[in-house]
């Protein structure tokens, strides 16, 4: 697909037409077997922690959106993967140059040509996003949507650093918990439910 098309299967709201650019979620999975995954958050209280060490040991290191790093020792270096649900600017896509791009909001529009066409790109479907979405009785925030997805694979260990489901912020933003549409409780509740089921899953920090 050419930059001309995309624009227009984004407009005319083709899913089938964008998908296409989308490595198979199968395909992704794979490449995540016996790995050990670090999925890092946006909380202010990982700025606080001594985790970034743990951070980059994992073998695939994953961060969400603009993905601040304000030290090696709380946030770490690496970065492979990018989860992502808004717009990435040109400075943070060199600043943290991840080889992999997730788009995983179901706000089509917001997809940018250069995300979409580079190499490995993940389109998340709107069918697994609105399954959570009723899974959560609201919107699900990216973090949600990346351990709903990675659990899927036969990844070894999948740590969570950098979630603490607002109580401290986010790092990336000033807004309050009420300005946002996500339910934190709830995901809170269901990540903790995750951790008795699946032995995989660990919060970093608990």
């Amino acid at each position: 697909m050419n930059k001309l098309r995309f624009y227009a299967a984004r407009t005319l709201r083709d899913e089938d037409a964008l998908q296409a650019l989308s490595v198979p979620q199968a395909d992704l999975l794979a490449d995540l077997a016996g790995q050990t995954v670090a999925l890092v958050g946006n909380a202010r209280s990982l700025a606080g922690s001594t985790q970034g060490p743990a951070i980059d040991a994992a073998d695939v290191v994953i961060r969400i959106n603009r993905a601040p790093m304000p030290a090696a020792h709380s946030h770490g270096t690496r970065t492979n993967w990018l989860a992502l649900a808004v717009r990435l600017s040109d400075e943070d896509r060199a600043r943290l140059d991840p080889s992999r791009l997730l788009w995983m909001s179901p706000k089509r529009k917001r997809l940018g040509w250069r995300a979409a066409s580079s190499p490995g790109f993940y389109l998340h479907p709107l069918a697994d996003y609105r399954a959570l979405k009723d899974r959560l009785a609201a919107p699900p925030t990216t973090g949600a949507m990346m351990i709903d997805l990675l659990l899927r694979s036969r990844l070894t260990e999948l740590t969570l650093h950098g979630f603490d489901f607002f109580a401290s912020l986010s790092l990336s933003g000033r807004r309050s918990a009420d300005q946002v549409p996500h339910d934190f409780g709830a995901e809170a509740a269901w990540v903790a439910d995750l951790r008795r089921t699946d032995g995989r899953l660990t919060l970093a920090g608990m």
